[in-house]
């Protein structure tokens, strides 16, 4: 639920990914005319055509993350769960997506993106056929650690993908792409929760995979995995695919030979390295970040938006739950815009306070209600509350940590590199 700038850093891969920090709306369209008029490229359009096909994938991340909190009241009384037991349902998928995740970089080296996709995409229908059809809470929650499993991997390979696929000009805008499908994922199943059931919502999620699995037929591996894994004639089609075949491709195919080579003759970094002098300023900052970003309450709000309104005596929890949804494109839109007018630093601040002043409000109405004290106060103020904790990250605290976190790392990895490289 943020805006994920990648950097291959694990593999210290920065050569020719610098411009993964350009805003998609300010130059993003710009960058298209500007491939189209010069012709340096080729053609763009399977590029955009592996781009939309990848963004399933995140499309598909935004549908499982937003998928619990309209239909926990359904879930409950079909299924007769106990609140706990629904709490375990929805933190289940953050289990599934932390061990996806760290599995993820190991798979996409291994079988490749394509292949990373594509296994992706299986686990998650697993998931979703799993929960559709559970008639008790083992089968609910082993789909709800599959669907969360496939989405730890698609968070790692759709934006490593984009990034390796598109041109040195379009990179940042592409890539860019990936979280605003997530959080339109995420809103398509509030909205949808709204009106149909929560089986049928499950067979919703199938969507994305089933368009992700039939847009796989039609486009290329990633150039970069096939240079690295030797698979030379198959590295040369997929460039010239992505190019178009009238392209001059032998600059960037010889850039991204020389990038493996150097790659694979530095030394092996270790975990220890982190906390080398050089480096744990860095690390202390990114990683700071991400935990205040991750234990703010965003995964409480999101999973359990509509039962916050139900308890709070909104008279329509349905309503909250829409505007929850609505609110979050437009404001993660504006968000991306500021980034880089205002500064990372003013614009974390800023959400900062908004969810603070959103949890206290959420949290002073639900104080109210226990001691039966401003009772007509307590459904405005939770809805305030929510929406305003949502706005507030969706602009900053969702997006920043991730973008500090590759800024002030890639210096340190840089000079790694320089003062390591054998002579």
């Amino acid at each position: 639920m943020a805006i994920t700038e990648h950097r291959d850093i694990e593999k210290g891969d920065n050569k020719g990914l610098e411009d993964l920090l350009e805003p998609f709306f300010d130059d993003g369209l710009k960058n298209v005319q500007d491939v189209k008029e010069t012709g340096q490229n080729g053609s763009i359009s399977m590029v955009l055509l592996s781009t939309a096909v990848a963004v399933c994938g995140s499309l598909e991340f935004g549908s499982c993350v937003g998928y619990s909190a309209p239909v926990q009241s359904g879930i409950s009384i079909d299924l007769n769960l106990s609140v706990a037991e629904y709490s375990l349902f929805g933190s289940t998928v953050t289990i599934g997506a932390m061990i996806g995740a760290i599995t993820s970089g190991r798979i996409a080296d291994t079988i490749g993106r394509k292949g990373a996709m594509t296994l992706s995409a299986v686990f998650c229908m697993a998931g979703w056929l799993a929960i559709f059809s559970s008639m008790e809470s083992l089968l609910l929650d082993a789909g709800r650690f599959f669907t969360g499993y496939g989405i730890g991997i698609f968070s790692f390979v759709v934006p490593i993908y984009i990034a390796e696929i598109a041109p040195k000009n379009l990179r940042g805008a592409l890539t860019t792409l990936n979280q605003l499908m997530i959080v339109t994922g995420s809103s398509i199943s509030f909205l949808l929760g709204t009106v149909v059931s929560w089986r049928t919502l499950a067979l919703t999620g199938l969507v994305p995979c089933i368009l992700l699995l039939v847009g796989l037929l039609f486009i290329p591996e990633s150039p970069r995995w096939l240079a690295k894994v030797g698979r030379e004639a198959e590295f040369e089609y997929s460039l010239r695919k992505l190019r178009g075949a009238k392209a001059d491709v032998l600059a960037e195919a010889d850039e991204i030979h020389e990038t493996i080579l150097a790659l694979q003759s530095l030394p092996k970094a270790r975990l220890l390295d982190l906390f080398d002098a050089k480096y744990i300023k860095a690390v202390i900052i990114a990683v700071g970040l991400m935990v205040c970003q991750q234990s703010g309450g965003i995964n409480g709000i999101g999973f359990y938006a509509s039962e916050t309104f139900q308890t709070a005596g909104l008279s329509s929890s349905k309503a909250g739950t829409i505007a929850y949804a609505l609110i979050q494109i437009p404001v993660t839109m504006l968000g991306v815009v500021l980034m880089d007018k205002s500064g990372r630093r003013p614009l974390l601040m800023v959400s900062s306070f908004g969810t603070f002043l959103g949890c206290f409000l959420a949290g002073t109405s639900f104080f109210f209600k226990s001691q039966t004290v401003f009772l007509e106060w307590v459904p405005l103020l939770a809805v305030s509350g929510v929406l305003i904790f949502i706005a507030s990250f969706s602009i900053g605290m969702g997006a920043v940590p991730w973008l500090i976190m590759s800024e002030v790392t890639t210096p340190y990895q840089c000079f790694y590199n320089r003062t390591n490289r054998p002579t």
